[in-house]
């Protein structure tokens, strides 16, 4: 890849119909697994944007959900998705499926890409081998051009298709001297992962977060199948905002997709600076709820609580439920709980001032004088049982903040987390995870 910023890159949407192996394509061109993929329609349901490159041309692939409109109203809202990255795009490859011929909905799409100036390539998938070849020129009916016969899953004839691919597309811009400087800090980026249990309303969140429909909305649980992320511009500087698939408990997931969509929402906790814990208010804090609050206060990552659907509760449910996270998540310290409605938007305003908070924190360093002030100090208010002292502290690390601890004993774990505390109050870390480290020497 050459040190172009991603946005300037030409952008490839990749359409067609259902289960035709948009998603298998996107992923052999990119050469690894970053689109979920099974064998049924209606897998992928938000765009998915990736970066690929392909003898040094970089671009922009977006996967889209299939093309299916007249459909129900969530294959409407795909078909939109569909609609619009084709319409952005500087080429779009439609992918068909060889081995079932032209469908009315193939002839569908290629009816709405004959009147777009856009370049258009036919990939007709599934041509497993020679006798497969002459089923392409069925497709030459669709008046997009002679199709290029390809075996997405294993990789055949998709060279020749993307060398025709970055001849048609234009050259990115040449980046100027802040282009460069943005993208050489493209990696510093703050992430903030959106996640929660199915149908709590993180799509909803995550629309009005980015001000515009990415993400396939619907009151069907799990509609979210993939992480999908997207870049903000706030007064705070970018923010990286992803929207995971639903987490549900493990014994309850099936092989397959739904498992693929659980380790893509772990993956995008574990590298987020941040993680939004979305709860249903007119359902509670669950039981799924705590152990999510679990797993993400394990990956070391700030927390900040929305309770979504906060308008639907009278009086007496929101003194419940504000009970309940009091209750249920008490060893999240101090994260910041605010309550929302994503659908009509009030209180979210509140969020960006939370997030900042969070993200100042998580990148505090803390001079190793006063560090030591704090805690002798804490020392002689309540020393450690058993003549454990510590000798000398320091902060090693930042992202978050990093403490080790040097001591003369075993410090007892109730023991650490008054000492965590105490650096907490004294730094204002907030909602921030502290973590502690304890080395034993002797005096």
């Amino acid at each position: 890849m050459t040190s172009t910023h991603t946005t300037d890159l030409p952008m490839v949407a990749i359409v067609g119909r259902p289960n035709v192996g948009k998603s298998t394509l996107l992923n052999r061109i990119v050469g690894r697994r970053e689109a979920i993929v099974e064998e049924k329609p209606g897998v992928t349901r938000d765009r998915k944007e990736v970066v690929a490159d392909w003898q040094g041309h970089g671009f922009r692939l977006v996967d889209t959900g299939g093309w299916m409109p007249g459909g129900d109203a969530l294959d409407e809202k795909v078909s939109r998705q569909s609609e619009r990255a084709i319409a952005e795009a500087d080429a779009v490859l439609l992918v068909v499926d060889v081995t079932t011929g032209v469908t009315e909905e193939d002839a569908r799409v290629a009816e709405l890409l004959r009147g777009s100036a856009t370049p258009v390539m036919v990939v007709a998938n599934k041509v497993d081998d020679s006798s497969h070849e002459a089923l392409i020129w069925e497709f030459l009916s669709l008046g997009l051009g002679t199709p290029f016969p390809v075996t997405a899953l294993h990789g055949l004839g998709t060279g020749d298709l993307l060398d025709a691919l970055v001849e048609a597309l234009p050259e990115p811009a040449e980046p100027d001297a802040e282009a460069e400087s943005t993208a050489k800090d493209e990696d510093r980026i703050f992430s903030v992962a959106l996640v929660g249990r199915p149908n709590v309303g993180k799509s909803t969140l995550f629309n009005r977060l980015i001000g515009e429909d990415r993400s396939v909305v619907h009151d069907m649980p799990g509609t979210t199948r993939d992480a999908v992320d997207t870049v903000v511009e706030t007064p705070d500087g970018p923010i990286r905002f992803v929207d995971t698939a639903g987490m549900r408990r493990k014994a309850r997931i099936e092989e397959g997709t739904e498992y693929y969509s659980f380790v893509r929402a772990l993956k995008a906790v574990d590298s987020s600076d941040v993680a939004l814990l979305v709860i249903d208010g007119t359902e509670g804090v669950t039981h799924q709820d705590q152990r999510l609050a679990e797993r993400i206060d394990a990956a070391g990552c700030p927390i900040v609580v929305l309770l979504n659907k906060w308008e639907l509760l009278d009086t007496d449910a929101r003194a419940a439920v504000t009970y309940e996270v009091g209750q249920k998540l008490a060893f999240l310290g101090e994260s910041e709980v605010i309550r929302i409605s994503a659908l009509t938007g009030k209180n979210v305003h509140r969020l960006m001032p939370a997030l900042a908070e969070a993200i100042t924190a998580y990148h505090r360093r803390v001079p190793t004088r006063r560090v030591n002030e704090v805690v002798s100090a804490a020392q002689s208010a309540q020393p450690a049982p058993h003549g454990a002292r510590i000798l000398y502290a320091t902060q090693g690390a930042a992202d978050p903040p990093t403490f080790t601890l040097f001591a003369n004993k075993e410090l007892p774990a109730t023991y650490l987390r008054y000492i965590e505390r105490k650096l907490r109050e004294a730094f204002d870390l907030g909602a921030t995870p502290i973590k502690l480290r304890v080395r034993q020497r002797s005096n």
